[in-house]
């Protein structure tokens, strides 16, 4: 699903850039959702066609499916035993998953909205105080982080 991963991080150096991406992300997320419930809509009714045709099928040639009483129950075993039932089926159960896993996308992009906000309050607050480096210089910013994981790996091993 495109590269989640990646678009739910968060660069706390970066606050502004990542707000001004997170309606962009929001919006792919839920673009993706609504996709997927179409697909899955139309899996659906795949499936109630599928079931239709079979039902139809069986009820006017009942014998040639192994059945000698035609009944509710009877048609329905029947039916989920066809390929053409299992197939439609096990799409509609991809799809289904496919629409979960979107809206658990578009609760997690939620939950990284919230994380911003929450970031640039301790922000106001001077929570990242520190040295600054503008956001263009890569290398300085390389540096920086450097810098910061330097001395917990001195320490760690000091403490060895």
């Amino acid at each position: 699903m495109n590269n989640y991963e990646e678009d739910m991080r968060i660069d706390d150096q970066m606050l502004d850039v990542e707000w001004l991406e997170q309606p962009e992300k929001m919006f792919k997320y839920c673009k993706l959702a609504a996709e997927a419930r179409r697909d899955l809509d139309a899996a659906k009714e795949k499936v109630d066609i599928v079931k239709a045709d079979l039902d139809k099928q069986i009820r006017s040639t009942p014998a040639v499916f192994g059945i000698e009483k035609i009944t509710e129950t009877a048609i329905q075993n029947v039916i989920l035993t066809r390929t053409e039932y299992i197939k439609a089926n096990n799409s509609f159960m991809q799809l289904k998953y496919e629409v979960d896993m979107a809206s658990s996308a578009v609760r997690a992009m939620e939950q990284r909205k919230e994380a911003l906000e929450n970031l640039v309050r301790l922000h106001g607050q001077s929570y990242f105080a520190g040295p600054r480096v503008p956001h263009d210089d890569l290398s300085a910013m390389r540096e920086l982080k450097k810098s910061k994981i330097t001395p917990q790996i001195s320490t760690i091993t000091r403490n060895k």
